[in-house]
């Protein structure tokens, strides 16, 4: 039986980027390394490389097209993202919130900063008193607009493969009939009893175990993160394992 991948090689490059799109996860996991082999190709097409994606959405076959022309050809990137000063996909925020450095971040694969970048816009939601501690209470979480934390869960989601982010994370918990302490050995934060020492021993890349980032400091206990992923913004995002 012939492979998703059999004929991507001489299949032409948009009806590719079409299949890419379109196909289950598991598919389109499977044609990942096909996607990048064609990098030149990608990156030819400039602006019209993702007109046919939603730069509103999370659809992280857009984030990993554009990952890939960003590790194989950085210096033409912006033929791609084109004028766009904030990145490709759009982001909103009742705050006034920059998010261009999370999404370049999250674009370069420098997940240890996107997730540095993460903690710090939270603390800036959650208001001056976060800011002046160092880190959210779990009752400051209400607080933060809807509309800011979709837009940092859509960017993780749509620069990870769909791997990481906050309703990832609430997703796999509620397969896990909402139990933490499954949880945390099942995203990496906890390995044998011990807490994962931060930030060394975590997995800064794609590698990592399925909702290992955006961190959230464990050991400030439950509540911190249970009112994060239970965000009435977060739990309609929360995903269908497909």
């Amino acid at each position: 039986m012939p492979s998703d991948t059999s004929d991507s090689t001489n299949i032409p490059i948009q009806e590719l980027l079409e299949k890419f799109s379109t196909s289950s996860l598991r598919q389109r996991r499977r044609l990942i390394s096909s996607i990048e082999e064609r990098s030149n190709e990608l990156v030819e097409l400039g602006e019209g490389l993702l007109k046919d994606f939603d730069p509103e959405s999370d659809d992280w076959s857009a984030g990993w097209i554009l990952q890939v022309c960003q590790r194989k050809h950085s210096e033409m990137i912006t033929k791609v993202i084109g004028s766009n000063l904030y990145g490709w996909f759009k982001v909103s925020s009742d705050r006034a919130i920059d998010y261009s450095s999370l999404q370049q971040a999250l674009l370069e694969e420098r997940f240890e900063e996107a997730d540095r970048i993460t903690s710090a816009s939270l603390r800036e939601l959650a208001g001056p008193s976060a800011i002046k501690r160092g880190y959210v209470y779990f009752s400051e979480v209400k607080s933060i607009p809807e509309v800011d934390l979709l837009t940092i869960d859509r960017l993780w989601v749509a620069y990870s493969q769909g791997r990481f982010g906050f309703s990832i994370q609430a997703r796999i918990l509620d397969s896990l009939n909402g139990r933490y302490d499954k949880l945390w050995p099942r995203i990496g934060w906890k390995e044998d009893g011990v807490w994962t020492r931060y930030p060394k021993a975590f997995t800064w890349s794609i590698s990592a175990p399925e909702g290992h980032m955006p961190l959230i400091n464990q050991l400030r206990g439950v509540r911190l993160m249970d009112e994060l992923i239970n965000h009435s913004g977060l739990r309609e995002r929360c995903p269908a394992k497909n």
